[in-house]
């Protein structure tokens, strides 16, 4: 084989394997970043799963948001996590009560924070045990530094891993039942302001119970009687009995009232009502009441 032709084919072979070269590096630079992402408030850590949170509170009433999800790195002292309401809510308070955690509320009540401020101290010696401490004064340098060292890996393990944390949210009266309030978000960062983990919280408007207020409890009742009661404006309102077979079903007047009557005999004997209400993909149900059958089918008190 001539000079020139071994030249041509060496050559060939030196491209094509730098090529595979190039190819095997920038396989191995993805394989290397992956489950990191960055952004521009710096890397947030490989934790599998994002914050979350979920609630469903009715209108006019408080009701409790536990926030969760975090599985990354332990963060210590000064991380913070934040959670800023949904519209047309407001935070109301931050009942944590394990020690290690200060909660706040910001002006209006627009977010709340919980503030990791490190693992609680260990409790002291007891006062008669004085004596004893004194005659061993000569390790206490030794044994402080152990000591500090061992509280300070502690504070930095417990934060946030496992744990959830409750905010008190507010929802207005005017909330219409079944929506989902929008813009709530969860952010936990460390004690230098790097955001560590994102989240959002599904906060949905509850339905008010309806109210089953006839038959009253303990009264005779014909085979066919009248039920009624109150319940969210439109709301399907089904009545139901011990065996969860349907009884009647009508829709709450815009006055949030509600009447029906059965379309078969109830059976003669003591038996239970119950009602349920539904509204725009949420429902809620009503007390039980007890009754007693003991008249016709054409009895309808």
């Amino acid at each position: 084989m001539s000079r020139s032709w071994k030249t041509t084919i060496f050559g060939v072979l030196a491209v094509a394997g730098a090529m595979v070269m190039a190819a095997m590096a920038a396989v191995a630079g993805m394989t290397g970043t992956a489950g990191t992402a960055y952004g521009r408030e710096g890397p947030i850590g490989s934790v599998g799963r994002d914050l979350w949170a979920s609630a469903t509170i009715e209108p006019g009433r408080e009701g409790i948001v536990e926030v969760g999800g975090y599985e990354g790195v332990p963060l210590g002292e000064g991380s913070v996590l934040t959670l800023t309401a949904p519209a047309q809510t407001r935070v109301t308070g931050t009942p944590f009560a394990a020690g290690g955690y200060r909660g706040a509320i910001a002006l209006g009540g627009i977010s709340g924070t919980y503030t990791f401020v490190g693992a609680p101290a260990a409790a002291g010696p007891a006062a008669d045990d004085s004596a004893a401490d004194e005659s061993v004064a000569d390790d206490s340098a030794v044994d402080e530094s152990a000591a500090d060292d061992s509280v300070a890996h502690e504070s930095a393990s417990v934060g946030w891993k496992g744990r959830t944390f409750p905010f008190v949210l507010s929802v207005p009266a005017n909330a219409e039942p079944g929506t989902r309030l929008p813009d709530c978000s969860l952010v936990l960062r460390d004690a230098n302001g790097t955001v560590r983990q994102r989240g959002s919280c599904a906060v949905t408007v509850g339905l008010p119970a309806p109210v089953l207020s006839r038959p009253h409890s303990g009264v005779p009742l014909g085979a066919l009687p009248r039920t009624s009661g109150t319940a969210y404006p439109g709301a399907q309102v089904t009545v139901r009995d011990a065996q969860e077979e349907e009884v009647c079903a009508t829709t709450a007047a815009p006055a949030g009232t509600w009447s029906c009557v059965p379309s078969r005999a109830l059976p003669p004997g003591p038996g239970r009502l119950q009602a349920t209400a539904t509204y725009n993909g949420v429902s809620a149900t009503s007390e039980q009441i007890d009754i007693v059958v003991t008249g016709a089918a054409d009895a309808q008190p």
